[in-house]
Parts: C-alpha cells; structure tokens; sequence
C-alpha cells in the first residue's frame, strides 16, 4: 500500500493510528474487570498490535532514509545507525523500566505508560509534517512484474542480442508507462525477462497505444532483475539474524546454570542482554565517528564499507561471539563434573559475568551486519519498491527467530544436546555446530556478493 498508492508517510500516519488502538485496547483489557478474563480480547488487541508494528516499521524506516540525498550515502548509513540503536533503547526500556512497573503497580499502569508514549511519539512524528520529503507512489510494483512476466512469456520465441539492447523499448525521461517510476541501465542477467521490452506490431493498439501486457520498458525488466538479484542475498541474512535471538533463549538457559550472584543481588539472567544493547549504543558512534573516517582513508570509499563488507564483518563477529559461548560452556561443563553437579540440575560456581564477551560481541555484530543490512537492501531497492524490501530485510529478522527455534528442536531431538538438566548436556556443541553453520552461511554470502551487480539507475526519487 505504501509503495503503490499511500506513500510511507500517510501509511505510517494511518497505521500508526491502529498501534494506538491495540495498545489502548490492551490496557483496558488489564484494566477493566469486565475484559479482564475475556481472552478473546487480548488476542484481538496483540494482533491489532502486531498489524499496527508490522506496518509502521519497514515505512517509518524508508520514510527516513527518504529525507536523504541519494548521494549523501554516509548520511543514510548514520540514519540507519541510530534508527537501529533508538529500537534497542526502547527494547532495553520496555524489558526493565515497564517491567519494573508492571511488577510494582500492575498491569494496567505497565501496559498504558508505552502506551502513552507511543500517543507521545504519534503527536511528535505528526509534529514535523511540514518539514518532510515526500517520494510519490507510482502504482502496484506487484502489477508491473506480473506484466513483464506476462510479456516475456508471451515472446519467448524471441531472441535479442546481450551487447544489443537497442532494441529493447525505454521511454524517454521518466516511464510513459509507470510515472514517477525511475530509468535503470541494462544488465545481461536474467536475459529472458529481456523479451518483454522487445517491440513487435501487436504491442500497439490501433490508437498507437501500448498495451502494458505485452510491451513493458527496459527498466521495467530491471526492475524485476534488481529483485531477483536481492534474493540470494536476502537467504543468507537469515542465518545471520538468527543469532542475536540467542539471547532470549540459549544464552538465558546457559545464564540459569551458572552462578549470578553479584554481591548480595542476585542478578536476573535474562538481565545480561543489557550488556548487548550497551555494546550497541556505546559501538554504533564509534563506527560513525571514528572506524569509518580511518576506513575511508583506505578504501576512498563514501562511508569507508560497502554494504557487503560490513555484513561480512558483522558476520564474523557472530561467529566470534558464538565460539566465546561455546568456550564458556566447555568450562561450565567442566567445573559441573569436577564439582560432581553433573546429574543435578544446580548452577556451576562459575559467574554469569564469563557471558559478557559474547553480549557484546553479539552486539557489534548487528552494528555491521544489521544496520548494514538495512542500508543495503534500502539502497539497492527500485525507487518503487523502497518499503518493501525493507520490509524483506526485517523479516530475515523473523525467520531468523524461527530457524533458531526449528534448529534447536531438531537438533536436541537427533542428539540430545540440550536436556532439562544442562549439566548433563552439551551445549557446547550446539554452540559449536552454529558456528559452522554460519562458516558456512558467511562463504555463500562472499559467494554471492562477488558475483552481485549493484543497481545502477539515471532518476532518483
């Protein structure tokens, strides 16, 4: 809807709305006595949720690269930096501060303070309305790539010469054919989407008129390509996002064995993710500020990375953070047998503080690969179809959650790695078995970027 027909801004308005009103429906459902035992209600509610959050999201985060140059890349990279920390923060708030006080005053004061300040946010984004750059919708991308499907296969008894693609048929300027769409440069990838700009008689109507269906631009064919070229791409960002959700299961279970005193406190073991977000908060300006000027002096490249080489850095600081989790396990399971607390479910005397390294390194892992991320699949998205692939990139967020959870049921029903009793368990070894994933998973990605064209296009938004 926000690419074809509504642009970021109004769907961000309008959904934004519907959050507003999930939230609110949550708190009376924890508020009033006649909602409080009506299941059905809550469920309601955290569904309008989810369809307010799924929807704001990818817009919000396009809508803001929007009021950036093109050109001015770095600017972008700073924007999706501090977009990425600003969701931390409101996760380490929301899993500290309104726990604390849905524990202290209830559930009722703890669902409607986020909720009062997402009406805060609401009226402060609404605030600045007069100052925004708008990019306009130029109809259904999801129309134009079924049309060059349709034409392409429609003419699949054509031929046309890669070196010559002259007679591929472009508009002059912008697109006749889509307004507002943008020009893009032929590539000879994927050249069977080539036949749908190829111009035969009965393209024209006997007003001389193209019929899309069977005559689409060359940048429309591009466009298609553009797509089919983020996918394999896209796949290995999966596997990389899978690993920050660790942290809101193995590592927790890992924490629960291992010994959190801290003095006389007891320190909650899911509380160490506060170190990830920290890592996050306190790395993200110093990549700005400090790694990426010492990086360009090297690479003479607009904010020193590329998208790829900042994924793949990313990449291999999940892998570090991973092998240090499997380190700190091997040595739990070693102090459990020589305390002979292998076969009891107790926690090893060894401190819960040993899981930093891996919080953090975790943490500058998704300074590279997720905010690189972002910045990629933004960047590299025809001007049509900018909300949607970020909208791709946040799922491999998603998936990621999922594959962590189809992984671990599938692998501790083939070996039983990870039982109730950790002690008796080898984690370690799950540890050890996704680090070679990821190798992995990092050489198909290397694999795939070498071979990646970057987009090339004449008409910015």
């Amino acid at each position: 809807m926000a690419d074809s027909w509504w642009g970021n801004y109004s769907t961000v308005k309008r959904f934004f709305i519907i959050y507003l009103a999930g939230m609110t429906s949550l708190t009376l459902s924890a508020s009033l006595s006649i909602l409080k035992h009506s299941p059905l209600f809550t469920y309601l509610a955290l569904y309008i949720i989810s369809l307010g959050s799924g929807s704001i999201k990818p817009c919000l985060t396009a809508f803001g690269a929007d009021q950036f140059d093109n050109t001015d890349t770095s600017a972008k990279a700073s924007f999706f930096s501090w977009y990425f920390v600003s969701i931390k923060l409101g996760t380490f708030f929301v899993s500290t501060v309104i726990v604390w006080i849905q524990d202290n005053y209830g559930w009722n004061v703890g669902f409607g303070t986020p909720t009062l300040l997402a009406g805060i946010a609401f009226i402060s984004f609404m605030a600045g309305s007069g100052y925004y750059r708008h990019c306009k919708p130029s109809g259904s991308p999801f129309t134009r790539l079924c049309q060059v499907i349709v034409a392409a296969t429609r003419k699949h008894y054509l031929n046309v010469l890669e070196e010559n693609d002259s007679v591929l048929y472009q508009a002059k300027g912008k697109s006749e054919i889509v307004p507002g769409n943008e020009q893009l440069e032929h590539t000879p990838e994927f050249s069977f989407l080539d036949k749908a700009a190829i111009v035969t008689s009965s393209d024209f109507s006997n007003s001389g008129a193209v019929n899309p269906w069977r005559l689409c631009t060359m940048s429309q064919a591009e466009e298609f390509k553009s797509i089919l070229r983020l996918l394999p791409i896209w796949a290995t960002f999966i596997l990389s996002s899978m690993v920050p959700t660790l942290e809101s299961s193995v590592f927790v279970e890992q924490a629960m064995v291992m010994d959190t005193r801290f003095g006389s406190l007891n320190i909650p073991p899911a509380s160490l993710s506060s170190f990830n977000v920290l890592a996050i908060v306190m790395f993200s300006p110093i990549y700005d500020k400090v790694i990426m000027p010492i990086v360009y002096k090297f690479t003479t490249k607009e904010g020193g990375m590329s998208h790829f080489q900042r994924a793949g850095v990313g990449s291999l600081f999940f892998i570090l953070a991973l092998s240090s989790a499997a380190i700190v396990e091997t040595e739990r399971l070693q102090i459990a047998r020589n305390e002979g607390l292998a076969h009891q479910n107790v926690a090893v005397p060894m401190s819960v503080f040993w899981q930093i390294p891996q919080y953090v390194l975790v943490g500058i892992g998704e300074v590279f690969n997720q905010i690189g991320m972002l910045d990629f699949f933004y960047d590299q998205a025809p001007n049509s179809m900018r909300s949607i692939c970020v909208a791709l990139a946040l799922l491999t967020i998603s998936l990621g959650s999922y594959a962590n959870s189809i992984i671990l049921t599938v692998v501790n029903q083939a070996t039983g790695w990870i039982p109730e009793n950790l002690n008796e368990g080898r984690l370690d070894c799950f540890f050890w078995l996704l680090v070679g994933l990821c190798l992995v998973n990092l050489a198909v990605f290397v694999y795939c970027a070498t071979r990646y064209r970057y987009r090339r296009s004449g008409i910015q938004c």
